[in-house]
């Protein structure tokens, strides 16, 4: 198990969507790193995250928690996405880290009214998408982390 989460953490850091990508506390069952966003508003700013592996993974599905701030549909004030890849319905042993790091960062590029934890965002965004989308872009403004530079050559 350990083997595996090495290798998907390597593969992972060479994935360009997230940046200071490490173990927590020297835990490799715990991940963090930055999320960038590539769509407005969402995209001027980085989103800490949490990446969380079972003892007993790759049965289980890891579970993602968003560390900062966002004002989101698909993401409840404790930083719980709704995921539906890391399902229990859904989730398949050979899914790799990456994959599920690449889904959050879809969902935070596209919200959905479908993929809902926050009813009160889904019916803002359905309804009057100008306020959803000026709440997000002053939301990003004020919790979101600075993006860090591209890496270099």
């Amino acid at each position: 198990m350990a083997a595996r989460i090495a290798k998907e953490l390597a593969e992972a850091r060479q994935w360009g969507g997230a940046r200071e990508l490490r173990p927590l506390e020297g835990d490799l069952r715990r991940w963090g790193g930055l999320l960038l966003p590539n769509n407005p508003p969402y995209n001027t700013g980085a989103f800490r995250f949490e990446l969380t592996f079972s003892p007993h993974h790759p049965l289980p599905p890891p579970c993602a928690t968003l560390r900062t701030s966002i004002y989101h549909p698909g993401v409840d004030p404790d930083g719980r996405v709704c995921q539906p890849l890391t399902s229990t319905q859904h989730w398949v042993p050979t899914t790799r880290a990456v994959q599920v790091l690449q889904d959050l960062l879809l969902l935070l590029d596209s919200p959905d009214t479908q993929r809902v934890l926050r009813q009160d965002l889904a019916r803002e965004l359905q309804d009057q998408p100008q306020v959803f989308w000026r709440r997000a872009e002053e939301h990003t403004r004020r919790y979101a982390e600075q993006r860090p530079d591209p890496p270099g050559p």
